[in-house]
């Protein structure tokens, strides 16, 4: 289980001018809230945050905040990135009671497309119709991840929401508010250019097939 944690300190200087001159120091601003506490404005070393989101698990994971010598519990809410640099704007960590579920959005990761029946028999293509989730649990079943087993998947067949094995204690939150669970995922066709080429030879073939039928026919006529 990867553990991560965030050092952050308190900051009174709020507004446009003030996270204007933390990013340019190297920080990054952010708030934390929720529970029955008051929102805390709060300022992190930006490159230490940007050296944990290369794991994708940070993004779905239960995160320990420590400020000056307190810690706890929070999950990411929040991310703001600049349009075309690489640098993180501001970030919004929400914290979390063990007994009150929360609402987070976790990545699918499809495993066995290789030996799918529809790509190894058929020689299909896999497509990801949606590559996250956002589902609902408490903080002890929140999953890094929802997988998604492709391997019985046929040409032509689609996985849908109902199709999901979901972790135990994990729901979808669309699902809970009316959502539609024949919503597709993922599925398995023939590539659209191979289709193209296909349809593109036979139609010459078909052009070439007349031809001789016509060649064949004038010669009859002369004779």
């Amino acid at each position: 289980m990867n553990q991560f944690e965030l050092v952050a300190e308190k900051r009174e200087d709020v507004g446009k001018g003030a996270s204007r001159r933390l990013r340019n120091a190297g920080k990054l601003p952010g708030i934390v809230y929720g529970t029955d506490k008051d929102a805390v404005m709060i300022t992190l070393a930006h490159n230490e945050v940007m050296h944990q989101l290369e794991n994708e698990a940070f993004y779905s994971k239960i995160l320990t905040l420590k400020v000056g010598k307190d810690s706890e519990k929070v999950v990411l809410k929040d991310l703001q990135r600049h349009p075309y640099k690489i640098q993180l704007m501001h970030i919004d960590l929400l914290r979390i009671k063990e007994n009150e579920a929360l609402t987070m959005r976790v990545p699918l990761h499809f495993i066995n497309e290789d030996i799918a029946i529809g790509v190894k028999e058929g020689g299909g293509v896999v497509s990801h119709l949606l590559t996250e989730l956002d589902i609902v649990c408490l903080p002890k079943d929140l999953p890094e991840y929802i997988e998604v087993d492709m391997a019985e998947v046929a040409l032509d067949e689609t996985i849908h929401l109902s199709h999901l094995v979901l972790p135990e204690g994990v729901q979808l939150h669309s699902l809970l508010h009316g959502g539609d669970d024949s919503l597709s995922v993922a599925s398995i066709h023939i590539a659209k250019g191979i289709v193209e080429e296909e349809e593109t030879s036979e139609e010459i073939a078909e052009g070439e097939e007349g031809a001789a039928v016509e060649g064949e026919e004038e010669k009859d006529d002369e004779s």
